[in-house]
């Protein structure tokens, strides 16, 4: 029998992840939350058709929404399929809820997904409250990468 290998402590099977969510976002706060989904959606995520590129949190009505995720429908679904990009809804805590709502009120602020992964058998989202870069933080980074490159190597032929 073979084991899927754990990518991250306490994550579990990451289906997708939001590369540029990183680059795009100053990430402030994380917090995992689950997804009601249909059966058909769950199906197609763990055959790993999901995009969750663009996509980003709402709230409406006291709850956390996830919209632009693209799950694509199941092949063998038949007239039970799901429409792909309707919006889905995320399971936090109340509190948790709260806090996004004083946080997500702010100017700048939004709630991005960073991955979506199984955790115990159940479909998880990691979303992420964010602030947006402008281009000369985003330079900034890089130099602060090149800088850290540079000097593991210097570190490294040294030895």
């Amino acid at each position: 029998m073979s084991k899927r290998s754990q990518p991250e402590s306490g994550s579990g099977h990451v289906v997708a992840r939001n590369r540029k969510a990183r680059h795009d976002f100053a990430i402030l706060e994380t917090w995992e939350a689950g997804l009601v989904l249909s059966g058909t959606e769950v199906k197609s995520i763990r055959d790993g058709k999901v995009s969750i590129k663009g996509a980003y949190g709402t709230l409406r009505n006291g709850e956390v929404w996830l919209e632009g995720m693209n799950v694509s429908p199941y092949e063998r679904g038949g007239y039970a399929n799901h429409d792909p990009d309707r919006p889905r809804k995320l399971l936090m805590h109340r509190r948790e809820i709260r806090r996004l709502i004083g946080a997500l009120e702010r100017k700048g602020l939004t709630l991005v997904p960073l991955d979506v992964h199984f955790s115990n058998g159940k479909a998880k989202v990691t979303v992420a409250l964010a602030r947006g870069k402008n281009v000369r933080d985003r330079r900034e980074d890089l130099k602060r990468r090149t800088a850290e490159r540079e000097a593991e190597r210097a570190l490294g032929r040294r030895k």
